[in-house]
């Protein structure tokens, strides 16, 4: 599988290397800090996106949440009503 967030967790500190890079000046840190910016909002999405997911598969472990979820495959069953 790719795009894990262990590949996430990679690409956040290969990041912060990259900004406590103390060669890095004028434009070049201005670059650096705005590549910063946009992946940590993009970081975020991700994150609160998987946190959901494991939400609701542990509210249907639990039994509190009955039926397919088709967000979290790839098959296009419905929800079960009742």
């Amino acid at each position: 599988m790719r795009n894990t967030l262990g590949d996430l967790n990679d690409h956040l500190f290969a990041q912060m290397e990259r900004l406590g890079d103390e060669d890095l000046k004028g434009d070049e840190l201005k670059n650096e800090c705005e590549r910063s910016k946009a992946m940590t909002s993009v970081s975020r999405n991700i994150i609160d996106n998987a946190s959901l997911a494991l939400k609701a598969e542990e509210m249907r472990f639990e039994g509190i949440l009955k039926g397919h979820i088709p967000m979290l495959s790839n098959s296009a069953k419905e929800i079960p009503k009742g």
